[in-house]
């Protein structure tokens, strides 16, 4: 009977947590979405010639836009000189194609986008809808570059600026990072009442 309970209520926590688990990570995506803008450049395809491609674009818009994103202290200022500049980011992702021998059409948009789980240096953003800064590569098939456009993050450091599957990667992060650790006090209880 005992152990009959102890199951009971050890299945209702889990059944709750994944029931509410996707509207948590709404809730978080959100809240984050609202205080900064992604920046994603997306390759042709996998193939390293069109990721070395993307690079190359990536360092020379980060390059050439960071004067202009400094001293930026708020999302519309930041979507200002985005709008402001994005014809010019074009231009430049067009000239690198074009002197890499590439006819890969370069689209750039500036919108709301939906991206799963990403770890950014030490900051893992929930899946969820972001607005984005998106230059998509040709096909737009390969893998993809992102970084945090506002807060200005990219220009700080692109060292972090890889799209990573925080899924994955909060399975390999070492001890010596802090981690969030979760506490459910149900399980504490169940966890005393069975010693």
């Amino acid at each position: 009977m005992y152990k009959k309970l102890i199951l009971f209520l050890l299945m209702a926590v889990l059944a709750f947590i994944y029931i509410i688990n996707p509207y948590i990570e709404e809730k978080l995506a959100r809240e984050y979405g609202d205080k900064l803008i992604r920046f994603h450049v997306r390759a042709n395809s996998d193939s390293k010639e069109d990721q070395d491609l993307k690079l190359k674009i990536r360092d020379e818009i980060l390059e050439k836009m960071a004067d202009k994103f400094f001293g930026i202290k708020s999302l519309r200022e930041g979507r200002e000189v985005i709008n402001e500049n994005m014809e010019e980011m074009k231009r430049i992702a067009e000239n690198i194609v074009k002197g890499e021998n590439k006819d890969y059409e370069v689209d750039i948009n500036l919108g709301i986008d939906r991206f799963p789980t990403r770890k950014y240096g030490n900051l893992v953003l929930p899946t969820g809808d972001y607005e984005t800064l998106l230059i998509t590569l040709g096909e737009g098939k390969g893998e993809n570059w992102w970084c945090v456009m506002f807060p200005p993050l990219c220009f700080i450091d692109i060292t972090h600026s890889v799209a990573k599957d925080a899924e994955k990667e909060l399975d390999s992060i070492s001890e010596e990072e802090p981690t969030l650790k979760l506490k459910w006090k149900i399980l504490e209880l169940l966890d005393k009442l069975k010693n």
